[in-house]
């Protein structure tokens, strides 16, 4: 007999894997030929094909999720639970092959679009790299459309501080519809069998409705290891970025905590910790030896976490530790995390092992060998020249003169206005948390006051042309300015999606000056966040008179340029 077989968990790791091996081995023990697909994110197993599925005369599900029967129209099917073939297999399989029945078209399981008419159920998740702005922006955008449209949503926030307004069971099991809006990995395996939809918290933000439009006509019941070809191609083109954000969101709290008690340990004196024993010896120790020790180990192991999962996290981590140790810095620390990421995904696809072991990989061969690979190309190929550059870097930043300076300043200012929380406001800050692990300050000085900018800019734009803005802009303009004393340059974006080529010119020549006057001030910032509310930490930014000069100085000019501008169109187009 000639028979297909289909295995399938929530997981798509331990069950999946044992129930593809027992029903292979008890085909054969039957003298059955058996074409298996298992359905898991460890294995990447190819599908049954057409022809496999043509010439089985009897196709066997051992499943306990949704798995696509649309393809099997017409065999002779028999879906049964997966816990139950690993008692007895070979008569579980016998069964299974006498019991099969003719699947007709009305008994298919298949990746229906959802209905868009009528008042649905919604579930979603969103999830920024920083956890603070776009996180809890995307959600309400997501509620307040949801409920415009007739939905119930409810809507999961995974944000700096964890995950709030979270899903339950029952939640999940009564949703019609399941939207992620993530800029990082965030885990999907509760939602197995539910039709899911992948976007970004940007386009949940700025096209929500467009979204909700996507989301009921391209969502597709989730599985396990399996994606749609659409989704596939825009992870693929998004990919890297996602990655690297990952890294970045779950590094960001060592750099805040390390910073910080950096900083208040010099409120003893500059260099009261080289007294061992004393307190501030002891912050130093805390911050500098030890939260700032693990930031590229976290953002090497996370990096490759997104990529490979969980298998990808040890040799990650310890591509990490060899960057930080080596000299290689932050930028040792990428190419490390990426490194071992697509070491350990590619070992997991290409390794093909016995069925029976393959529940070993991801505990023991992937990571042995990703990590000798990672490692061995960390310490002979990588680490040198990266630390050479690094230590370059960093000689030219700490000794540069004032004209170079202010040109980084102009440089990373107007990177932070560009997009406003995008991917070339993330670089910028990523450049200046990087530098953080290397002692050098002033380049995050430069990019937290720059990323202040818009949102106060536009703020006081409100305030000073009060006739040209509507009552909500206004308000929006309120609420933007608490959201830049915070250092959220998201709060600028309702100004950005209306008015887009005046809002982000005027933006970034602020941006610009902001940054090119903290840099010529020499100004230090040992926290990567906060806003203006680090200054209540003693030493955490010096000087912080000239530093608030600078960002005063760049909010009006964005304030005041972006209200002659506005003033100006609404006149050209009153005369006409």
């Amino acid at each position: 007999m000639n028979i297909a077989i289909i295995t399938a968990c929530p997981s798509g790791v331990a069950n999946s894997i044992i129930a593809a091996g027992l029903l292979e081995q008890a085909a054969k023990s039957l003298n059955w030929t058996a074409n298996v697909e298992c359905q898991s994110e460890l294995i990447a197993q190819p599908p049954l094909t057409a022809q496999q599925i043509e010439q089985a005369d009897v196709v066997i599900i051992a499943a306990n999720t949704t798995v696509d029967t649309s393809r099997f129209i017409g065999k002779k099917v028999y879906q049964g639970d997966i816990s139950a073939c690993f008692n007895d297999t070979q008569k579980w399989l016998e069964e299974a092959a006498q019991q099969a029945t003719t699947l007709a078209q009305v008994n298919i399981t298949t990746a229906t679009p959802v209905s868009l008419s009528g008042n649905k159920k919604i579930v979603a998740i969103t999830a920024c790299p920083t956890g603070v702005a776009h996180t809890f922006m995307a959600a309400e955008a997501l509620e307040e459309t949801g409920k415009k449209l007739g939905h119930q949503i409810k809507v999961e926030t995974r944000g700096s501080v964890g995950a709030k307004n979270q899903l339950t069971d029952q939640d999940i099991a009564d949703a019609d519809l399941v939207i992620i809006a993530a800029d990082i990995e965030v885990p999907l395996d509760r939602f197995a069998g539910k039709p899911l939809y992948k976007t970004s918290t940007g386009l949940a933000l700025k096209k929500t409705e467009q979204e909700f439009t996507h989301a009921f006509a391209q969502a597709q019941p989730y599985q396990a290891g399996q994606s749609s070809a659409t989704t596939a191609s825009r992870e693929e083109k998004t990919g890297v970025y996602k990655h690297l954000m990952t890294g970045v969101s779950h590094m960001l709290p060592l750099v805040v905590a390390g910073g910080l008690c950096i900083a208040l340990s010099f409120v003893f004196g500059i260099k009261a910790f080289e007294q061992e024993g004393t307190l501030a010896a002891a912050l130093m120790t805390i911050g500098g030896g030890s939260a700032f020790a693990l930031m590229i180990p976290v953002l090497a192991g996370f990096i490759a976490f997104s990529i490979a999962d969980r298998p990808g996290l040890a040799p990650g981590l310890i591509g990490g530790m060899l960057a930080s140790s080596t000299g290689a810095g932050f930028i040792g620390g990428i190419l490390a995390g990426f490194i071992a990421g697509y070491a350990a995904k590619f070992i997991a696809e290409k390794l093909k092992l016995p069925q029976s072991m393959e529940a070993l990989k991801p505990i023991l061969i992937i990571p042995l060998l990703a990590s000798l690979f990672t490692g061995l190309v960390m310490i002979y190929i990588v680490g040198g020249p990266v630390s050479s550059i690094m230590a370059a870097m960093t000689e030219f930043l700490n000794n540069m003169g004032s004209a170079n300076a202010v040109l980084l300043g102009i440089i990373l200012g107007c990177m932070m206005c560009f997009d406003l929380g995008g991917p070339i406001n993330k670089a910028a800050y990523t450049f200046g948390v990087g530098l953080l692990a290397s002692q050098t300050y002033m380049p995050m000085a430069a990019v937290m006051a720059a990323g202040m900018i818009p949102p106060l800019g536009l703020g006081l734009a409100t305030f000073l042309a009060k006739s040209k803005f509507e009552a909500s802009e206004r308000e929006a303009g309120k609420a933007a300015t608490v959201l830049g004393l915070c250092f959220i340059t998201e709060g600028a974006i309702p100004f950005a999606a209306k008015d887009p080529m005046r809002v982000i010119p005027c933006c970034m020549a602020g941006g610009a000056l902001t940054g090119a006057l903290s840099m010529l001030f020499g100004a230090k910032l040992m926290a990567p966040h906060g806003g203006l509310f680090v200054l209540l930490i003693p030493n955490a930014i010096t000087p912080a008179l000239l530093y608030l000069v600078a960002i005063l100085a760049g909010t009006v000019v964005t304030g005041v340029s972006y209200a002659f501008l506005k003033n100006k169109a609404e006149s050209k187009a009153v005369a006409a």
